[in-house]
C-alpha cells in the first residue's frame, strides 16, 4: 500500500465527519475531503503534519465554499432546490432530528471562526499542538478556549424534549 493510500485509510472518514460538522453539508464536506487528497497526490507535505495539512486544506476549502456560496447569494434570488436521496424517515424523528441538528449548527454558526475551528478539530482527535497551530494561537490558550466554547456549546444547545 502506497503512503497516499495509507494516508486515505487512515484520515478520510474523521477527515469527512470534521468537514461535514464545519460545512453543514456532507456534499461539500465529500467535494473538501476529496480536494485534500488530491492534493496530497499533488504536493505532498513532508513528515508528521500530514493529519494536520489535510485537514487545513479541507477547511480552507470549506471556508472558500462559504465564501462563494455568499457571493452567489448576492448575485442571484438566494432560493435552492435541495435534492433527496434517502427514503423518508418517521415523520416525529425527522422533525426532532432536523430541529436538534438546527439547533447545533446555529450554535456552531455563531461561534467564531477560530472557536468552531478548534472545537470541530477536538472533537476529531486533535492535540492542542495542531489546534494551536490551525487556529493561530498558543497552546496553552488552547484549553480555555476549548473550555469556554463547550461551556457555550452546551448552554446553547441543551435540549427539552417538550420543546420539541
Amino acid at each position: 500500500m502506497d503512503r497516499a493510500s495509507e494516508l486515505f485509510e487512515n484520515h478520510h472518514d474523521a477527515l469527512f465527519r470534521y468537514l461535514v460538522r464545519l460545512s453543514g453539508d456532507p456534499d461539500i464536506a465529500a467535494d473538501a475531503a476529496q480536494e485534500a487528497f488530491v492534493r496530497l497526490l499533488d504536493r505532498a507535505p513532508m513528515g508528521p503534519a500530514e493529519r494536520a495539512w489535510l485537514f487545513k486544506v479541507g477547511t480552507n476549502y470549506v471556508l472558500e465554499s462559504r465564501r462563494t456560496a455568499s457571493r452567489r447569494g448576492r448575485l442571484l434570488d438566494g432560493r435552492g432546490v435541495q435534492t433527496m436521496g434517502d427514503a423518508p424517515r418517521d415523520p416525529h424523528a425527522s422533525v426532532e432530528a432536523d430541529e436538534r441538528r438546527r439547533v447545533v449548527m446555529a450554535a456552531l454558526n455563531r461561534l467564531s471562526e477560530k472557536e468552531r475551528v478548534a472545537i470541530l478539530m477536538r472533537e476529531e482527535g486533535f492535540s492542542h499542538r495542531e489546534i494551536a497551530e490551525a487556529v493561530g494561537t498558543t497552546t496553552g490558550s488552547v484549553g480555555t478556549l476549548l473550555a469556554r466554547t463547550l461551556e457555550r456549546l452546551a448552554r446553547e444547545t441543551t435540549f427539552d424534549r417538550e420543546s420539541l
